[in-house]
Formats: C-alpha cells, sequence, structure tokens
C-alpha cells in the first residue's frame, strides 16, 4: 500500500506538469492580462514549492534529461502516442463546453490515430489535414462554467494549482478519465494499474523533457522565481479556458521581465 502511494504521488507529480504545457507540450506565455488570482496561503505555498523544487532538482529534471537524449523518432512516437491518449478526457470535456464540432473532430482524430497510426504512435490525422489538437480538462471546463480559480495553490509533489483546478483534477479519478477507468478502477483483462501510472509518469517526464530549457531561463531571468511560475501558471491557464490564440512560443529577455512584473 505504502508504495503504491508513493508511485500514485509521483505520477500526479508529473502529470500536473502538464497543466502548464501546450498541445504539443511545449510552455507558452500570453501576452493577456490574468484574472487577479489571491495567492491567500502565501507563505506556505513558498515552503511547499522549495520541497517541490528540491524534489525537482534530485528527480525529474535528471530523469528528463536522460529522456531527452533518446533517438528522436523515439520521443515524437512516444509523445504523440500520450497526446493521443489524452483524448479520452478532451473529448467529454468539449462536450461539457458546447463544443461538439471539436468532439466529433477529436473523435475522429482519436479512432485514425489508434488504428492507422498504431496507437497513435503516428499522428496520421495530422497528415489528413485535421485541425491541430487542443487538450482540454476538467479544469477548463468550470472556467468556461463561470467557475472562478479560487485561490492558487501549491500542492506537495503536485505543484501549482487553484481551488478549481484541484477539484477539477479529482474528477479524473471518479470516473472523468475512461483510461483511468479502465486500468485502475476495474479490473479488465487486458489492461492494469501499471498501464496507467506508466503513460502517467511517461507524460510528465516527455513535459519536462521538453520545457528544461524554459524553466531554467525562467529561474535565471526571476528576481522571484516563485512569483514568476505563479505568474506563468495562471496566464497559461487563462489562455487555456479563453482559448486564446495569442501565445509566445519562444520567449526572449523582455517577455521574461514582463512575467516578473506580474
Amino acid at each position: 500500500m505504502f508504495r503504491k502511494l508513493i508511485i500514485t504521488s509521483l505520477s500526479i507529480a508529473l502529470v500536473t506538469l502538464n497543466v502548464n504545457a501546450a498541445s504539443d507540450g511545449d510552455l507558452v506565455m500570453s501576452k493577456k492580462q490574468t484574472t487577479e488570482v489571491k495567492d491567500c496561503f502565501e507563505p506556505l505555498n513558498r515552503a511547499t514549492f522549495a520541497f517541490n523544487q528540491g524534489l525537482d532538482n534530485i528527480i525529474f529534471e535528471p530523469v528528463a534529461k536522460v529522456y531527452r537524449v533518446m533517438p528522436s523518432p523515439i520521443r515524437t512516437g512516444a509523445s504523440n502516442a500520450l497526446e493521443n491518449l489524452s483524448s479520452l478526457v478532451t473529448i467529454p470535456n468539449n462536450i461539457l463546453q458546447g463544443e461538439f464540432r471539436k468532439a466529433g473532430i477529436n473523435t475522429g482524430r482519436f479512432f485514425i490515430n489508434s488504428t492507422f497510426g498504431i496507437v497513435g504512435i503516428f499522428d496520421v490525422a495530422e497528415i489528413m489535414g485535421f485541425e491541430e489538437y487542443e487538450k482540454e480538462d476538467y479544469g477548463q471546463t468550470l472556467g468556461t462554467l463561470g467557475i472562478g480559480p479560487g485561490c492558487y495553490l501549491v500542492l506537495p509533489v503536485i505543484g501549482p494549482s487553484t481551488i478549481r483546478d484541484t477539484v477539477g483534477s479529482i474528477a479524473n479519478v471518479v470516473g472523468g478519465d475512461p483510461w483511468y477507468n479502465i486500468t485502475v478502477a476495474n479490473n479488465t483483462a487486458h489492461f492494469s494499474e501499471f498501464d496507467y501510472w506508466s503513460t502517467r509518469i511517461t507524460s510528465g517526464i516527455d513535459f519536462r523533457a521538453k520545457n528544461i530549457d524554459s524553466f531554467e531561463n525562467l529561474e535565471k531571468n526571476s528576481m522571484d522565481f516563485y512569483a514568476s511560475v505563479r505568474s506563468l501558471y495562471l496566464q497559461d491557464r487563462q489562455m487555456k479556458i479563453s482559448n486564446s490564440n495569442t501565445i509566445i512560443e519562444t520567449m526572449n529577455d523582455s517577455d521574461w521581465e514582463e512575467i516578473e512584473a506580474k
């Protein structure tokens, strides 16, 4: 039981890092001003942030650097397969947000890539001209329904969040994630808990590997790294909720200064 708890905590930590990722897993920044979100528990959040940074330095970043030196085709295939699997959460959230056209497109993308793309390793749907895939989650859905973010939180191991996003994450393990349902919640003949946790861990490692340079630049250019991460997280979540296309994929020094000023 203790072993399972540790695996679960590390897995959630890695998958939560993906909340900060754009559809291709790269960090992006919005020029749009964020709605004010109160940091109600800032002293505790800062202590938790320091603890999480220690874990990242000892575990997550070293593993990501090893993953990063793997051949590009392997990393691309793994990233494509994980993105394809995330459609199982995106599609129901498309429906809940009333985006039925996107739900239909993403359903078609999932079936095409799962079959012709060999469980999503190859993005055949993109070759066929499908629209660019955009991830959705239950935190975003709550936001589109008008539910405010609540206080900013830094959760132990898990990392940046808000009260709303934390509730949204819980939805995944209470029936909202079909992949979780068939691997962990139910005893199926073809899948096991190992399949679920291995994909979650790999997803977090994939995200961390793609953004090693981004995090290092952010830390180097920040007078207050905690405040910069908070600002970037909240901007990214607002951008996703509003489905904004105003993004900067490559951030220069002035962009980092803007984040620091938030």
